[in-house]
């Protein structure tokens, strides 16, 4: 199985008619996936090669049953276009956009678990989530996925989502989904979310986390793994060679006094039972042990 959306998922992509709209929009479609339509107030009734484009994401949902929402707009525009679809009951929304104020991103997320409870919000800022061979949303490449599980993988960086997905297919071990939950101070779904579904998965048997300095997400994730997860899992934590006081990378990777770093997160993971790599490399090797002897 795979975790939040499958070959069945039925797409809209919010700024389809946008450059990067279309080109990551036609390039899932091209990998498998049920674009179905697109969204762009004002465009309505024209089409992007073949898929229909609508003034409001409610539109869309009447002529084509979504179930999921690939919002691709700028930061501007973002924060609406998430509320716009959570507001047509949209379960599950990826929003790839980078540079959403911090307040924005705080308010949308408030809108979302008080009106909203029962819509997932993948991002923003984030790479997307894919089943590899099933569906794609978002902009990480197909072609360094492999089918067939029996690995979930989570992460907070996108380029290490990449390295992730290409370590494990290069030593033939398949993925079930492969998620990028972004590293914006407020993101949508978080570690635990993931790790919940993975563990609620009978096809993903083990987990790949990969975390970053800044916040306490990987540590919630730790006393998660250690409280309620039954299946294996290997961590990496970037960020371990940061200089004291520097703010590195993504937004949300902002070390504060001991707090946030990348030594109190692997201890924290390796207290919780969870095997803790020292680079990307070595989770993927890791990685593959733990399925081989998992049989």
């Amino acid at each position: 199985m795979s975790i939040f959306v499958d070959e069945s998922t039925r797409v809209a992509v919010q700024g389809l008619t946008g450059s990067q709209g279309r080109f990551h929009g036609l390039r899932n479609r091209a990998y498998g996936t049920k674009i179905v339509a697109g969204v762009t107030p004002g465009k309505g009734g024209t089409d992007v090669e073949g898929v229909p484009v609508y003034d409001s994401v409610a539109e869309a949902i009447e002529a084509h049953g979504v179930d999921a929402t690939f919002v691709a707009v700028p930061p501007r525009a973002a924060p609406d276009a998430i509320l716009q679809a959570a507001e047509a009951g949209v379960p599950f929304i990826v929003c790839i956009t980078e540079h959403i104020p911090a307040k924005d991103e705080a308010y949308v997320s408030a809108r979302l678990r008080r009106d909203f409870p029962n819509t997932r919000l993948l991002g923003p800022n984030c790479p997307g989530i894919i089943s590899p061979g099933k569906c794609n949303i978002g902009i990480t490449s197909g072609d360094i996925a492999l089918p067939g599980g029996p690995v979930g993988i989570v992460s907070r960086s996108g380029t290490l989502t990449y390295q992730a997905l290409h370590e494990l297919s290069q030593q033939g071990v398949g993925q079930t989904t492969c998620v990028g939950i972004g590293g914006d101070p407020v993101p949508g779904l978080t570690f635990v979310d993931v790790l919940e579904a993975f563990e609620a998965d009978p096809e993903t048997r083990a987990v790949m986390m990969i975390g970053e300095i800044g916040g306490e997400a990987e540590e919630m994730a730790a006393e998660y793994i250690k409280t309620k997860m039954t299946k294996p899992v290997v961590a990496y934590i970037a960020g371990q060679t940061a200089p004291p006081g520097r703010k590195m990378g993504h937004a949300g990777a902002i070390v504060s006094g001991s707090k946030g770093t990348a030594q109190a997160k692997m201890e924290a993971l390796a207290s919780a039972g969870v095997t803790v790599a020292k680079n990307p490399t070595e989770a993927g090797e890791l990685m593959v042990e733990v399925v081989r002897s998992l049989g």
